[in-house]
């Protein structure tokens, strides 16, 4: 049985996790180089730091059910994101799209670690970039690590093409005034706000927030539907199998965008081409200007 292992570190420790400022406004990445942080989403690691100033966040399954954050910043990253967990195999490929990204992630399971260090992705795990991260002593671990993304190694590069596009809607489209994705073991709501146009974020019936900026917020949400490989089973500590998100190829999702939910498919012919979304009739359904969150659940 394999075991899930996080890489040592040498940290820096100190008393809070927030500096006080409020995050980075995101932007829409088009191609930009871009910066990704693994970011845990358990009970115990929120509220968490940095979200409200990612410009894309994908949620990923992960052992027993439960789900973790992939936040991806472009241009001006906040000065703190965190709680930073570990990388899975879905990272791979999913991150492959956005060129060469920077990763910041606090370890992986040992048959990942070569495929990790063979990724066109930089590497930024505290073993890479240990005065990047930071404890705070007040949360325990694992839940405590943050690292400052402005002291991240440099080196990414943008990717050929915009990983997402965005536009105007298409036409059609079914009021929606809220959405409920359920994993496993964790249960997201989207409930639209019509004052700032954008959908209020809940996570096992609790608004989630981000330290500095309040309510995490999204003006475009998608919900991806994946398979799963199991071809290389890796586990963790506990024995439950680390599922792997298949997500180059084609299959259904529903865009949420403008108070309104459209049903469409999606399509990516390889790891590096950007995923594209389309109406039944093949029209581009492009995503709304402003944050986005990608839900990989699975079929």
């Amino acid at each position: 049985m394999a075991v899930v292992v996080v890489a040592a570190a040498v940290v820096l420790f100190v008393g809070n996790r927030d500096d006080g400022e409020p995050d980075a406004a995101p932007i829409a990445p088009t191609t930009v180089p871009v910066i990704a942080v693994k970011i845990d989403n358990v009970a115990a690691a929120r509220p968490q730091t940095g979200l409200g100033a990612a410009a894309v966040v994908y949620v990923e399954p992960v052992e027993g059910g439960l789900t973790r954050l992939v936040a991806i910043y472009a241009g001006k990253p906040p000065a703190l994101a965190g709680p930073v967990r570990s990388a899975r195999r879905t990272d791979i490929d999913l991150l492959a799209q956005w060129g060469t990204p920077v990763l910041a992630y606090s370890g992986a399971a040992p048959q990942l670690l070569p495929a990790l260090r063979s990724a066109n992705l930089v590497d930024a795990s505290p073993a890479e970039a240990a005065n990047a991260y930071q404890r705070d002593p007040d949360r325990p671990a694992p839940h405590n690590l943050y690292v400052r993304p402005n002291e991240l190694p440099g080196g990414a590069k943008a990717p050929a093409q915009p990983p997402l596009q965005f536009g105007a809607a298409p036409a059609g489209g079914r009021p929606a005034a809220s959405k409920e994705v359920a994993f496993t073991a964790a249960r997201y709501t989207f409930t639209w706000s019509t004052g700032p146009r954008r959908w209020l974020v809940s996570l096992d019936g609790t608004p989630l927030t981000s330290t500095g900026s309040g309510r995490v917020t999204a003006a475009t949400v998608v919900v991806q539907r994946v398979g799963l490989s199991t071809g290389e089973p890796i586990e963790d500590a506990h024995g439950n199998v680390s599922p792997v998100a298949v997500t180059v190829g084609t299959g259904a999702a529903e865009v949420l965008r403008d108070g309104k939910d459209f049903t469409c498919t999606w399509t990516r012919p390889d790891p590096a081409s950007p995923t594209r979304f389309h109406t039944a009739d093949g029209a581009d359904l492009r995503l709304a200007d402003g944050p986005v969150w990608v839900l990989l659940v699975p079929e």
